[in-house]
């Protein structure tokens, strides 16, 4: 059984695997998703972006909310609060024209100076009659026209536009005026999507988290910080061509709905998904397993304990792989007895159907119904029970005591190109 606090002390579990399609061995690490301490108290170790986020506000590039301390990654980000970032992200591009007044961006405006300064870098311009629109939700696209311009990338011409761009199953929604500067972002691995790689969304309003990762994306196309490592990044790594997991390897998990589980000792197998709790990469950092990647299988009881029986691996994107892994066995008890309270028993924990039915047999307490039960048969609480007044019930914190083991190789294999 490993401990959590095992996967939190920053230090990288090395494991040599096997690749199918040649005699190179390369290391598999597994990163600890919380290494670097996050920076707001609303993106936790596993979200998506946390990696972005954390690291342009090291840099004072980005900053959140001191009222709460949070960044509010899924917000809206607007032209003015656009300028106010990439001016901090950029700040010795040179002016390449000089500045205009805009009729809409008062002289008193909190980000006149931003906005000024974005315009004369050549970063942002505005619309007809000299108008900004400060407070418009800035979209998808428009960033990346942004980026590209003010950075002075134009697209190869190797290679036509179009082709580039193909890569989006939604290239079609990309506005014409936007499709040079998405291609010359494709090519220089500054555009981030997620969920899905190949879902651009370029006209949606892009959100804070998405901003802080196109903008850290840039600074790493003119070698400004270091590559972090991401599934989500457009043309990031080459595909992975038959990397097998050796049987064997440990895969962190973690589940969010509760801190305990109770589950009778006869409990019929009950429906479960986790999450992985860490990036699983090789040596040259190729992501093989996204954090946040579902895990789907069982919770089974037998007389040995409690366990979960992994079989399915769901990546972000919806990409589906099986897999056979479990976890130890545990055989940690907890006894309920009559005169227990339900409501402090209930606290920050999910019970069986079979669990719930014998507590509420030795307690009395109908209110069961009301609780969290996971979905599953009652197959009867007889085995749990030691006497009428108590039960003895298989106690799981599903944080520490549910970490994977590989039963057998785990092959990940490139997905299909769409066509």
């Amino acid at each position: 059984m490993v401990n959590s606090n095992a996967w939190k002390s920053g230090t990288a579990l090395l494991v040599a695997l096997g690749i199918a399609t040649g005699s190179v061995a390369p290391i598999v690490m597994t990163v600890p998703a919380i290494a670097q301490p996050t920076a707001f108290k609303d993106v936790p170790a596993g979200y998506w972006a946390a990696p972005f986020i954390n690291e342009l506000s090291t840099r004072g590039v980005i900053a959140g909310f001191p009222e709460d301390g949070t960044f509010r990654p899924e917000a809206p980000v607007t032209r003015a609060e656009f300028a106010a970032m990439i001016n901090r992200a950029f700040p010795n591009s040179p002016q390449i024209r000089p500045p205009i007044t805009f009729v809409d961006v008062p002289a008193n405006f909190w980000g006149r100076g931003a906005i000024d300064r974005a315009y004369t870098t050549g970063f942002m311009a505005g619309y007809p009659g000299q108008v900004f629109r400060p407070s418009e939700n800035i979209p998808r696209a428009q960033i990346l026209v942004s980026l590209t311009n003010g950075l002075g990338f134009a697209p190869s011409p190797a290679v036509s536009i179009d082709q580039t761009i193909g890569i989006f199953a939604d290239a079609s929604a990309i506005p014409n005026y936007a499709r040079p500067s998405v291609a010359a972002a494709t090519e220089r691995q500054m555009v981030v999507n997620f969920p899905d790689v190949r879902l651009l969304n370029p006209n949606r309003a892009a959100t804070r988290a998405e901003v802080a990762a196109n903008i850290y994306q840039a600074l790493v196309a003119t070698n400004q910080v270091a590559r972090i490592n991401s599934p989500y990044i457009v043309g990031g790594g080459a595909p992975i061509a038959g990397v097998k997991i050796p049987a064997g390897t440990q895969i962190p998990v973690r589940f969010e709905g509760a801190q305990k589980i109770l589950l009778a000792k006869d409990e019929a197998p009950i429906p479960f998904t986790m999450k992985v709790a860490q990036n699983v990469i090789t040596q040259q950092g190729q992501v093989l397993i996204p954090a946040g990647s579902d895990v789907v299988g069982t919770l089974q009881t037998t007389p040995r304990g409690a366990q979960f029986l992994a079989r399915e691996l769901v990546f972000p994107n919806g990409r589906r792989l099986a897999m056979d892994a479990s976890s130890n066995f545990i055989t940690t008890t907890e006894t309920i007895t009559k005169g227990v309270s339900t409501g402090k028993l209930v606290a920050g924990t999910v019970v069986g159907a079979g669990a719930a039915a014998g507590i509420a047999a030795v307690t009395g307490d109908r209110r069961v119904e009301a609780w969290e039960v996971l979905p599953g048969a009652v197959v009867g609480a007889g085995l749990s029970l030691l006497f009428r007044d108590r039960i003895e019930l298989f106690a799981i914190n599903p944080n520490t005591d549910l970490t994977l083991t590989l039963n057998s190789d785990l092959e990940i294999v490139p997905a299909a190109t769409p066509r």
